[in-house]
């Protein structure tokens, strides 16, 4: 008679497990996560893109203190694009847009020391040219070191808002189709690696522009939104908080841990 009376009892306790277990595993699909956005680093703030190399680590320190885990840009991608394993809570991204030389001198050290990945967005057409850019040989130093991705940010860098105006629709959709696939052809010959990725220059983007981005190949982009990037984003405009001079942990705080 105890043992019938047993066996009920976990008859009747069984769907009520399964019933938790479910209610975990969708809690856990709907969990946002926030992607942060840097540009360039150094000792001092010289403008807003700027956050001092102090200040970054101070960052990175926060995450570890607070139980942040920094996964990479491409896994969160793909459990959005329904291909990857769900982020778990607390988790963060690092990306950074346009190749700025101090991302060498002054993040890549921070990132190894710490073994964080992180995900760069370049505009080749300042590779190994302009001044304040990096070269093609430090970039695939990093990507070598198996902590970065790297991923494109159109040819130039330009402002889409003003070449609509200043182009026809024609030349204007011409124009925008260069920009995306003659940076991923030079970043895919220089890298020798799959660029389906792309930041929008200055965050701008439309349909128009996503259209044609993912007629190039793009699969995801990204603009600048401070929210959290949930599962049900357009991957096409994934928001990313924009990361600049002001503030250690009272610029990072509020973004990581909201209701601290």
């Amino acid at each position: 008679m105890i043992r019938a009376l047993l066996l009920a009892a976990l008859c009747l306790l069984q769907p009520a497990a399964a019933t938790a277990e479910l209610r975990d595993n969708s809690g856990l699909a709907e969990v946002s996560l926030p992607i942060l956005l840097y540009h360039r680093f150094g000792p001092a703030v010289i403008d807003n893109m700027t956050v001092t190399t102090d200040a970054f680590e101070s960052h990175l320190n926060y995450m570890k203190q607070k139980g942040h885990t920094v996964i990479r840009l491409r896994d969160l991608v793909d459990h959005f694009l329904g291909k990857g394993k769900i982020p778990r809570p607390r988790s963060v991204v690092i990306t950074l847009d346009d190749g700025h030389k101090s991302v060498y001198t002054d993040l890549f050290p921070l990132i190894k020391k710490y073994r964080l990945p992180v995900t760069l967005f370049i505009y080749p057409s300042a590779i190994s040219n302009a001044p304040y850019a990096m070269t093609w040989d430090q970039l695939r130093e990093m990507q070598g070191s198996g902590l970065v991705d790297i991923q494109g940010h159109t040819f130039w860098h330009p402002n889409f808002k003003k070449e609509k105006k200043r182009l026809g629709p024609a030349e204007y959709a011409a124009f925008a189709r260069t920009q995306f696939s003659r940076s991923k052809t030079r970043l895919e010959k220089e890298l020798g690696q799959t660029i389906d990725m792309v930041a929008w220059p200055f965050g701008i983007h439309d349909e128009e522009l996503i259209r044609l981005a993912g007629e190039a190949g793009y699969k995801a982009a990204f603009t600048m939104e401070r929210r959290n990037a949930g599962p049900h984003e357009n991957s096409m405009a994934l928001p990313r908080y924009l990361m600049t001079g002001a503030g250690r942990e009272k610029a990072i705080g509020p973004i990581l841990d909201p209701r601290r």
